[in-house]
């Protein structure tokens, strides 16, 4: 097992992600756009498997009817994107690659939203793509009456 420690910019929150994936996915989404000023660079952490200091600087708004995003009251950094909304992804943390203290070893599997991604970049290699349309199939709440 292995841990991946991190912190916000100034430090005021820290976390320790017990042995997380080695995989990372990036968002396009409108909100990941405007919350993280480009795509979103995350890996997923279940909640049973990381660890909070510094919570008194953590605050949190419902960004959405299945979630909620997090950032330092301090420096603003960005904390997470988690799940709350009844299903298996429930709790489930996407932790900014940035914020952890040591990256390195990550490998991009899947791009989402891809077909809201502005024009003026592209990400390199081989990995799974899905547009908004795909993403609410698999992983949106569920329709009404289902």
């Amino acid at each position: 097992m292995t841990d991946r420690n991190g912190k916000c910019m100034c430090g005021a929150v820290r976390f320790t992600a017990h042995d997380p994936s080695r995989e990372f996915g990036a968002c396009h989404c409108k909100m990941c756009q405007r919350w993280a000023g480009s795509a979103l660079l995350a890996v997923s952490v279940n909640e049973n498997d990381i660890d909070w200091q510094g919570s008194e600087h953590i605050r949190r708004i419902q960004s959405s009817d299945w979630a909620e995003r997090a950032w330092c009251d301090r420096c603003g950094s960005g904390l997470w994107y988690r799940v709350t909304a009844e299903g298996p992804y429930k709790g489930n943390y996407e932790i900014p690659i940035g914020l952890f203290d040591n990256a390195d070893g990550l490998r991009m599997t899947r791009e989402i939203f891809i077909d809201r991604k502005p024009d003026a970049f592209a990400f390199a290699g081989e990995h799974e793509v899905m547009t908004e349309a795909q993403v609410m199939a698999q992983f949106g709440p569920a329709p009404e009456g289902a």
